[in-house]
């Protein structure tokens, strides 16, 4: 589990572990490994403590991730590259990595989490919406290269739920009442809702679903006019 120490990968992890999987979460706090994506001999390193744990890789879930508001017209370039390098390259180099072993196990999972900024503009999220969009889209080419491997690669994209990595964008905030209004159930998500979906990519009840998205968000990509 890439980025599993707090908000949806915490929760992703809590939610594997519950279903029987042994997780082993990287992130920038105990008890997890630490793992900064953005560079190649850090996640190789992880590779090789979960073999040394474990001896073998079934599932991949990548949700090491953040986000930056800002003006793009204004943007540093040099921001809007570290976004994309954690964002979209740090899953590459993930799953590079972990490509050996995932095709050893013979039914090797790959879970990328994505975002509604793969589909949708969002205001003055322009980096980070790129490099969604450029996931999934990463998550396609990768199941179509490595279904003959036995590797599933698929992706959650959840709607809007406050963690700490957005709670000053959208909680009581014009764009979070904007995004409520937009959403038929009128709520934001809380995470523990997206383990279901993560426990059946994970599963062998997927095993003939590959490059798909699963769309974890109240109905906002269905919706249209709400009143």
């Amino acid at each position: 589990m890439i980025g599993g120490t707090s908000g949806i990968g915490h929760a992703l992890a809590a939610g594997l572990a519950e279903h029987g999987a042994h997780v082993v979460r990287t992130g920038r706090r105990a008890p997890a490994l630490s793992v900064d994506v953005r560079y190649r001999d850090s996640v190789d390193a992880f590779r090789n403590a979960v073999l040394e744990r474990h001896a073998h890789v079934d599932i991949l879930v990548n949700a090491a991730g953040y986000t930056s508001k800002q003006p793009t017209a204004t943007m540093p370039e040099d921001q809007w590259s570290c976004l994309l390098d954690t964002n979209l390259t740090g899953v590459l180099r993930a799953c590079q990595s972990f490509y050996g072993p995932l095709k050893d196990s013979g039914h090797g999972r790959i879970i990328n989490i994505v975002s509604l900024g793969s589909f949708l503009a969002f205001h003055e999220v322009a980096a980070y919406c790129a490099s969604k969009s450029a996931l999934l889209s990463l998550t396609r080419s990768l199941a179509c290269e490595w279904a003959r491997d036995g590797i599933c690669v698929n992706a959650i994209a959840p709607g809007v739920f406050p963690t700490e990595l957005n709670n000053e964008i959208v909680k009581d905030t014009p764009r979070g009442r904007e995004i409520l209004m937009r959403t038929p159930m009128q709520r934001f998500g809380k995470p523990k809702e997206l383990v279901g979906a993560a426990v059946l990519l994970a599963s062998e009840g997927a095993s003939f679903l590959t490059g798909q998205c699963i769309t974890v968000d109240g109905g906002y990509l269905a919706s249209g006019v709400n009143s």
